[in-house]
């Protein structure tokens, strides 16, 4: 994930990392693959694991790389795909998603990542954690593979909430701005609001609203505005960040995902035409190892949760080991980096920015 950049302090201590480990698709042995594989790459993360005790136990006394590094807690009940949020509210207080969002809560871990159901990880995280103060609605930030030099550009919201006023477009377009100075050390970002066109006159009244107060305080801020960006920005070097709704954020999302795996099924079927082309296979193998690394989905897996008093990751639900350990990676990252602490103290400093934005300063954050 070479778009995020890790500022950690080697003296510091072991980052402990609480990982959901019922919730995904592939189950628990696919979540203990991936944390093996980022405890053998990284010896600074610990982990506590929720979920099952005989089962987890079990799956982790076959790796031997996380001996001594993981601690168990027993979870009894597993939050499913299918279950409503406001379900799991009533009835999710054994399950390992609420135990792994609690650890974070009670200063047992510093970030939590989950591959479950995300209406119920951010209703759950929502309430256990609570809201920045001054946030109205937490946004789902996600790293898009893109041609800017960092390599990733970040899109927020994708999928926290369908809806977003021009408020919420505000806030988002803050919180994405700190993510990429911390997570990514762009000094001065560049914001761009996503709409049908690129023409002020376009969209709908909310976006109107949203493109005037972001360009209001971005330089109280310290980003840039960049105006009405379009879909094909998302993977472009027009901005740095792209703010836009839930709604939208998660069909842009799920339809990268496709495309990506549609490029691979091609590129798959074309090398396998002919002789002559899978001999051009072979020849171009390092070319094509280089670009299905760049479009693959599980290498940048994990939306962060903005807005909350914790770091919470949302790992994809389908993920396997690399995409669960590219998850772990992030949340190390991000915490190393201090970031939920700076983003707290920027949407502090912000909370008056809509009415006042000359008072407002981004020096520190």
């Amino acid at each position: 994930m070479s778009g995020l950049t890790n500022t950690a302090n080697p003296d510091a201590g072991r980052t402990i990392v609480s990982v959901d480990a019922m919730g995904g698709d592939r189950g628990p042995a696919a979540v203990v693959a991936g944390i093996s594989d980022s405890a053998k790459k990284n010896a600074d993360i610990g982990f506590i694991l929720h979920g099952d005790q005989e089962q987890l136990e079990r799956l982790v006394s076959r790796r031997k790389n996380l001996a001594g590094r993981v601690e168990i807690r027993h979870a009894q009940d597993v939050v499913s795909m299918e279950d409503k949020p406001s379900q799991v509210m009533r009835q999710g207080k054994n399950s390992s998603m609420w135990s792994a969002v609690d650890s974070v809560r009670n200063g047992e871990a510093d970030v939590c990542v989950s591959c479950g159901n995300t209406g119920a990880l951010m209703m759950m995280s929502v309430v256990r954690l609570r809201k920045l103060p001054g946030v109205n609605r937490p946004a789902i930030a996600v790293l898009w593979p893109s041609t800017n030099p960092q390599g990733f550009n970040i899109m927020l919201d994708a999928g926290a909430d369908i809806r977003a006023d021009e408020n919420d477009l505000l806030q988002y377009a803050l919180m994405g701005a700190s993510y990429a100075r911390n997570g990514m050390e762009l000094s001065r970002p560049r914001v761009g609001l996503l709409n049908v066109g690129t023409e002020e006159h376009k969209g709908r009244p909310e976006l109107k609203l949203a493109f005037d107060l972001i360009s209001e305080n971005a330089t109280a801020a310290n980003f840039e505005f960049v105006g009405f960006v379009e879909g094909r920005d998302l993977p472009g070097k027009v901005a740095d960040v792209i703010v836009t709704d839930g709604f939208t954020g998660n069909v842009a999302l799920k339809t990268g995902e496709g495309v990506a795996g549609l490029i691979r099924q091609f590129l798959g079927e074309a090398f396998k035409f002919s002789p002559l082309s899978r001999l051009a296979a072979l020849l171009a193998l390092t070319s094509l190892r280089r670009l299905n690394q760049r479009i693959d989905p599980r290498q940048v897996n994990g939306g962060v949760f903005l807005g909350l008093n914790g770091t919470v990751v949302k790992s994809h639900g389908s993920s396997d080991a690399t995409g669960v350990s590219a998850a772990v990676k992030l949340a190390f990252k991000l915490s190393q980096s201090g970031f939920s602490q700076k983003l707290a103290a920027r949407v502090a400093s912000a909370v008056s920015l809509p009415q006042d934005a000359a008072k407002s300063s981004d020096t520190d954050n």
